[in-house]
Formats: structure tokens, C-alpha cells, sequence
């Protein structure tokens, strides 16, 4: 990955946070390396060097600036919309594949062989999977020294490392600390007073116009799976070693998260997990820059900014609440999904439990029935694959070869499950009721027609097509 010298060294000048993990600076005088925003003194010219990633910057000798935290920025805008395989496998460590099924089991996954892997992910990022990997359990393990009373014994081995002795060398090595010195620096407030119980900070690029995701969230909730109170939004999670419950407030300049994890092992995971369902890591500014640019859209953008497309922590919910929701209103998928879930049991019920359930679970049509269970035994087996590394192209394609399921339920999967910033439902009521507000064309080829001024960003359009409805 190529970058500009003199345009990083502009954004570390201006301390421009919307830069911040989007690269990274070294100062060579110091050994560490920070994010663009950091609030220390502009680094001389001749001492500075930018890398594309942490892992890149550690990899070369650099350890991590304690003022800024370079660490806990915001993920790259870059990986978290691009559909290639860079831009899937840095999903996938994110959500911390590397750790459970080391780089065979990441390779294995996007097709390639290891050695290729490495060399596409340190051409791109100037490291290998490897050492991104690593970079994320030093982060993870220094949040757990910091917000938790475990042992660092413990602590260990719950951030993936393999042994102690390789935890605290890293610790040392990336924060300059090792892992006792650094649970003695901090404050007296960062030990929670519930066992299990972990706060965070997670970073996003502003604007952030909360008010929007909580309220799109808020009208799709589920008894036992989801809820708002006031700001907050809270749900369960489904996490590799097991259960979790998860608070979400929105704050001025971070989404402020406690989290109830019943395996610190699923911590990475877990923060990954949220950060994808607030969208955390957009580009806001490229987003509202290019929707603003259409007269119908200007204002909107203008007086909400910041809006971002509600994700999804579980692709296979996603799924079935989408299979459910077509050609019904949002009330009517809510009231058919609450009764699914009663005859499933506690929370929302995994594709082999839902594929099992009688007739009368459903409530609903029986060939919307019979798609149902067509897509949780699909989803059970592995012929589809709704995770957040999928390939979008392939889970579309594997969508639609099952009856039932059109255009928009596969559109709609790919834009909130597996992520793509470019979809667009111009089929959609509620899309064409929003663009009627706005003056727009509101029959589906003239609408699909406009919508095209809107790429790579339709999804985000789409959004504010329905809160204009």
C-alpha cells in the first residue's frame, strides 16, 4: 500500500482524526509510533516514516505512543468496505480467525495458500497475518490488564497468546512495559466492580449521527435478543466460546461499551463484532462528501451527518430477519420473528436449531416456510457463508439459487451481513416512498437509474432514502 508523504505529513500536522488508522506515524528519534491525531509535537520531517498498519509499524522496531493510543483507533475505512481478499482477511483477524484457526485455517478460508496470503497482506499492510494477529492480542491483552482484576497468567492465554513468556516479551516490546507495569499505571476507576465485566472506548471517525442507528435498531427489536433504553442499545452476542451480553451508548467521541463475556478468550471478537454493527469504521467525510454532491440528497446531508448503515453481529439473524421482513412491515416481521424465537428457546436460535423447528413455529406462509429452512440448512452445513469474511459476490450468488429469496432479500443480506457499502433495493416501498420525498424518480428503473450518481455509497444513500419515508 502506497502512501503519499507529503499528504500523511499534512493530516499529522493538522492532527486530523479523520485520518486516525488509516495509517500510522514512526518517529525515528523516538521509537514509537502514533496515530495521526496524536496531540504531541509535530515530528520533524527527516524523522518520520508512515506505515499503512500497527503491525507494520511494530514489525519495524517501533513501540506504541502511550499518549495516543494509536492501538485503539479506529479501523482502516479501506478494509472494512473492499471485497477483495485483503479486505476479507483483515475482517477475519479482525474477528480473530488467526488466533483459533492459526494463518492455515485464515488461508484455507479465502482459498490461497499461505505463503500467497502473506505476501498479498505485506504488500498491502506491510506485514503478514501473522503479525496482525499479534498486533491485535497485544491490544486485547492490554485491555484486560487495564479493565479487569485476572490474573496475568490468565490474561495470557485469553488474548491468544501461546505462552507467557511470548506475552510479556510483546509487551514489552509494544508498549515499553511490561504487563505488571502496566496494571500498576492504571487508574483507580479502570477496575470494574463486577467480576466479568469489561468497559471500553471504541473509537469511530466523526460525525456519528447516533440518533439514527439507535432508532433504526430500536424498531427491530426482539424479546431476548435485543433492546434500547434510552440511548442505549443492548443485546446478546454469539461468540466462538460462548455467550455475551453487550451495552452500547453513544458517546461525543466514542461509543462507550460494557461488555459481559462468559470467555475472555471471545473479547477481540466481541469488540470487532460491535464495531461492525455501528459501523464504526467508515469514512463519514468520503460518504456525506459524495451523497452531498446531489441536490435531492444536499440538505439531508447537510442537517444529519454522519449517517452510517446499521450492520449486523450475526449474519445468519440478518439472514432470517430479512427472509421474514419481505413484503411485510417491520411490525409484522418483528411479531412472526418473536414467535419463532418462544418456540426456539432463550435468544436467537443458530441456522441448525431454526432448520429443526415444527410447522407451527413459523407463522407465516409455508413457502416463505419452506425458504426459511432451505437457508438455516444451507447456513448449518457451510454451502453459504454469512460471515463477515465472506465472499460478497459468492454469498449473493449462493443467496439466490434458494427459492424465495429475490434481488432485495439478497441485497439486503449483503448490505447489513456481510457489509457492502454499494447495495441499493430501488424495488423497495419504503426506498421509493423516501424518494418521492425528496422529489427523486420513485418507480424502480428511474430510481435504479439515479442511484447510480450515488456509487460506491448507495447503501449509505439507501439508508437516507428511508428516513426521508
Amino acid at each position: 500500500m502506497e502512501l503519499d508523504f507529503e499528504r500523511c505529513y499534512r493530516a499529522v500536522d493538522s492532527r486530523d482524526q479523520r485520518f486516525d488508522g488509516c495509517f500510522y506515524t514512526a518517529v525515528r528519534t523516538t521509537g514509537i509510533y502514533c496515530r495521526p491525531s496524536c496531540p504531541a509535537v509535530t515530528p520533524k520531517r527527516r524523522n518520520v516514516t508512515f506505515y499503512p498498519s500497527a503491525a507494520a509499524s511494530q514489525r519495524a522496531g517501533y513501540r506504541a505512543c502511550r499518549r495516543c493510543r494509536p492501538d485503539a483507533a479506529p479501523g482502516s475505512p479501506e478494509w472494512d468496505v473492499r471485497a477483495d481478499t485483503v479486505g476479507r482477511a483483515m475482517r477475519l483477524i479482525g474477528d480473530g480467525v488467526v488466533d483459533r484457526v492459526g494463518v492455515s485455517g485464515l488461508a484455507s478460508r479465502l482459498g490461497y495458500t499461505e505463503r500467497h496470503l502473506n505476501r498479498m497482506l505485506t504488500a498491502e499492510l506491510g506485514a503478514g497475518p501473522l503479525a496482525l494477529a499479534r498486533a491485535q492480542r497485544a491490544q486485547t491483552a492490554r485491555i484486560l490488564v487495564e479493565t479487569t482484576d485476572l490474573g496475568l497468567a490468565d490474561i495470557a492465554f485469553a488474548a491468544g497468546f501461546g505462552s507467557v513468556r511470548q506475552f510479556n516479551d510483546t509487551m514489552l516490546e509494544v508498549y515499553a512495559g511490561s504487563p505488571s507495569q502496566l496494571r500498576t499505571r492504571r487508574p483507580a476507576t479502570a477496575v470494574p466492580e463486577e467480576a466479568g465485566v469489561i468497559n471500553l472506548r471504541l473509537a469511530y471517525r466523526a460525525p456519528l449521527h447516533a440518533a439514527s442507528l439507535i432508532e433504526f435498531l430500536g424498531s427491530r427489536t426482539l424479546p431476548g435478543v435485543d433492546e434500547v433504553d434510552g440511548e442505549t442499545y443492548r443485546r446478546g452476542l454469539n461468540l466462538p466460546h460462548g455467550g455475551a451480553t453487550v451495552a452500547l451508548t453513544p458517546g461525543e467521541r466514542w461509543i462507550f461499551a460494557t461488555l459481559r463475556l462468559s470467555d475472555v478468550r471471545d473479547l477481540a471478537p466481541a469488540v470487532a463484532r460491535c464495531r461492525r454493527l455501528f459501523d464504526l469504521d467508515a469514512d463519514p467525510v468520503a460518504v456525506d462528501g459524495e451523497l452531498g454532491k446531489d441536490p435531492a440528497l444536499r440538505e439531508m446531508v447537510r442537517r444529519e451527518p454522519g449517517v452510517r448503515v446499521p450492520r449486523a453481529v450475526d449474519g445468519f439473524e440478518m439472514a432470517v430477519r430479512a427472509v421474514v421482513g419481505q413484503q411485510v412491515s417491520v411490525a409484522g416481521a418483528r411479531k412472526t420473528l418473536e414467535r419463532m424465537i418462544r418456540a426456539a428457546g432463550e435468544g436467537f436460535p443458530a441456522a441448525s436449531v431454526v432448520a429443526g423447528l415444527p410447522d407451527s413455529a413459523f407463522g407465516m406462509p409455508a413457502s416463505r416456510r419452506a425458504t426459511l429452512r432451505a437457508l438455516s440448512a444451507a447456513v448449518a452445513d457451510g454451502t453459504i457463508d454469512l460471515n463477515p469474511g465472506a465472499d460478497r459476490a459468492e454469498t449473493v450468488a449462493s443467496l439466490l439459487q434458494i427459492p424465495g429469496i429475490g434481488p432485495w432479500t439478497a441485497g439486503y443480506v449483503a448490505m447489513r451481513a456481510t457489509g457492502d457499502p454499494d447495495v441499493f433495493l430501488e424495488t423497495d416501498l419504503a426506498a421509493r416512498r423516501g424518494a418521492a420525498a425528496l422529489r427523486l424518480p420513485d418507480t424502480p428503473k428511474a430510481l435504479a437509474r439515479h442511484a447510480e450518481r450515488w456509487r460506491p455509497w448507495r447503501s449509505y444513500a439507501l439508508i437516507r432514502l428511508w428516513r426521508a419515508s
